[in-house]
């Protein structure tokens, strides 16, 4: 294949092949090759989904009402953005306009769902990526403290004392030789830069979101029953509402569980602005210190717009959709999920096969029939044990979704990219959007390194935003935002709880017979990693069609028919390892989308038959 370029990225595959297989602390099973040259830096990159499921298959001629229960199933960590996203594609396909309750309940579960998931994706799944966690043990628990009152001087828990406790059970740990999550981490690499007290801190903060994140995910109990997968329902959601009731066990909605929810918001809000935010804003300055703004990739981002599209709300113009292209940000191109031209799935280098595949499908149209063949000159191994894969053949189970023949990267660095654009056009509600970006810049530029005797920088909003680095923090100012404008749902549906409605469902169209013969529907959601869209067409009650294109099958797409790679091989090119025997570069950029390939592979064909049988030994 040799060298080429695409995209503004100079491809070359001749260098030494490294393979990371599989890529943990991410959902599901993902594969990612990269070839270096003599300097160790990367100059090609090959992402693939090496799993694949097959829910769209159980849905079809199933009632369309029942589709959110099981689509949830696809991912066990986005927990219920994928049944949000299946009412809603039910709802717009029969017509259905949902209470006021109902639309501020769901905003509620999916902005609690947008901060869990944030802060565990950052503390749990990518913290170890920056954090070198032996290192703690050389930290001195005093400047450990003053760092944390630099950085965070409302934080409650910053003594001298509390760190050194935590540091004394991580020695503990340690030297009991079973380090569980820790085992397997590349300690003591040069790839890591933090000095001990930084690692110290992060760690401690590892610790503190275990506790809170538990606690948070009651106000999805509260409202949908459980979690992971709590309840939805077409129309609205599956809760009453009582004002007057005691709280008791298997009560409705009352001023007591009201309190509740409110209380554990305020939690939300205050791990955001003392521990979240002050963490990644620190880490950021160190490894911009050290030169890493690596990882950008893509100059194409793109989403739906955030939050439901109702008569009565604002809610979408909380963070804005759009597309902007060649990374010009005084351009934002409309985006819609309904237009044919504009949403396509290629297959290309895909494990699948259309009739011909120089063509996109549309989701309405989509077909996914399995072409499971590891093939192509450069290719190596056997079916089941493959050594090296071969870009220039089919080599993925993602598909490669397109807008306008574009690849895009979608997730939060995205919202906040568009965010910002929309801000300085004069979009009133993205005010706050840009005002934490400029807030963040010029911390990670000139307040913390002047704080801790670095030299300061000049970086632009957008110089640091489409980095590794920028990707980690547009998550955690999402999670901020998220929480903040939460807050207002909360408030909204109380007093509107407060003035006498409590409905919380629209059931007039529940009964299949005031249906249209056939109808389609789509319905969106942003998802903690990005763009979510899924596609339904009912007939004669049932569901015939039905497809999902989620975040990681945007950013985590193989090449398409065009040669043009996808996100995470676009945001892999060009970075240098210090050691590729521990590709600790690699993993950091990968885990800053953090992949769900759980939810981005799929196998379906449009009548139904077995596609595959798996034999499990």
């Amino acid at each position: 294949m040799g060298a080429y370029e695409t995209q503004g990225f100079r491809i070359d595959n001749t260098g030494r092949r490294i393979i990371v297989d599989p890529v943990t602390r991410i959902e599901g099973h993902m594969r990612c090759e990269v070839n270096l040259d003599s300097n160790n830096v990367i100059r090609n990159a090959v992402s693939t989904g090496t799993m694949w499921r097959g829910l769209e298959v159980i849905l079809k001629g199933r009632d369309p009402r029942d589709a959110w229960a099981f689509v949830e199933r696809i991912c066990g960590v986005c927990t219920g953005c994928h049944a949000l996203t299946s009412v809603r594609a039910v709802e717009d396909a029969l017509g259905i306009r949902i209470p006021l309750n109902a639309h501020l309940i769901r905003e509620i579960m999916a902005k609690t769902l947008q901060v869990h998931d944030h802060a565990v994706h950052f503390y749990h799944l990518h913290a170890l990526d920056w954090v070198d966690v032996v290192s703690c043990l050389k930290a001195d628990p005093k400047k450990t403290s003053e760092l944390q009152q630099l950085v965070s001087p409302s934080h409650p828990l910053s003594s001298p004392g509390y760190f050194r406790d935590v540091q004394n059970r991580l020695k503990k740990f340690v030297e009991s030789g079973q380090l569980g999550p820790f085992a397997n981490g590349y300690w003591g690499s040069k790839a890591y830069v933090l000095p001990p007290e930084a690692n110290l801190m992060a760690f401690t903060h590892y610790l503190e979101a275990l506790d809170r994140q538990k606690d948070w995910v009651k106000v999805h109990t509260i409202f949908g029953g459980k979690n992971p997968h709590p309840n939805y329902l077409v129309g609205g959601v599956p809760c009453a509402i009582n004002i007057d009731g005691n709280g008791a066990a298997g009560a409705p909605i009352n001023m007591e569980r009201l309190n509740f929810v409110q209380a554990r918001i305020q939690e939300m809000i205050d791990f955001n602005n003392n521990v979240y935010i002050p963490d990644v804003l620190a880490i950021g300055t160190f490894y911009k210190q050290a030169g890493w703004l690596y990882g950008g990739g893509l100059s194409a981002i793109a989403d739906y717009g955030t939050y439901e599209k109702v008569p009565y709300d604002y809610s979408t113009d909380q963070l804005p959709g759009g597309v902007i292209l060649n990374g010009d940000w005084d351009k934002i191109h409309e985006i819609d999920p309904r237009d044919p031209e504009q949403v396509q799935e290629f297959v290309t280098h895909s494990w699948y096969k259309y009739g011909d595949e120089t063509k996109g499908l549309h989701p309405w149209d989509g077909v996914t029939e399995a072409d499971y063949k590891p093939e192509g000159p450069n290719f190596k191994g056997t079916r089941t044990e493959i050594e090296q894969l071969d870009e220039s053949a089919k080599y993925s189970w993602i598909k490669a979704p397109r807008w306008r023949g574009h690849a895009v990267e979608v997730g939060p660095l995205s919202r906040y990219i568009l965010g910002y654009a929309h801000a300085r056009q004069g979009n009133k509600f993205c005010q706050r959007v840009k005002q934490q970006v400029d807030e963040a810049t010029v911390a990670i530029n000139s307040a913390i390194p002047k704080a801790l005797g670095m030299p300061e920088t000049k970086y632009s909003a957008k110089q640091l935003l489409p980095t590794t680095i920028g990707r980690t923090l547009a998550r955690a100012l999402e999670s901020q935002y998220a929480a903040e404008i939460m807050m207002d749902d909360f408030k909204q549906l109380v007093g509107n709880i407060k003035a006498g409605d409590t409905s919380t469902a629209n059931i007039e169209k529940w009964d299949p017979i005031t249906w249209p013969k056939e109808a389609k529907g789509v319905g969106t959601v942003a998802a903690p990693r990005g763009m979510l869209g899924h596609w339904i067409r009912i007939k004669d009650g049932r569901i015939g069609n039905y497809q999902c294109v989620v975040p990681t099958t945007w950013n985590g797409s193989p090449r398409d028919h065009k040669g043009q790679i996808g996100a995470f091989e676009a945001s892999l090119m060009n970075t240098p390892m210090v050691n590729p025997e521990q590709p600790l570069e690699i993993l950091r950029t990968l885990h800053s989308f953090d992949p769900c390939l759980a939810c981005s592979t799929h196998v379906m064909s449009e009548d139904g038959q077995e596609m595959s049988r798996v034999t499990v030994r």
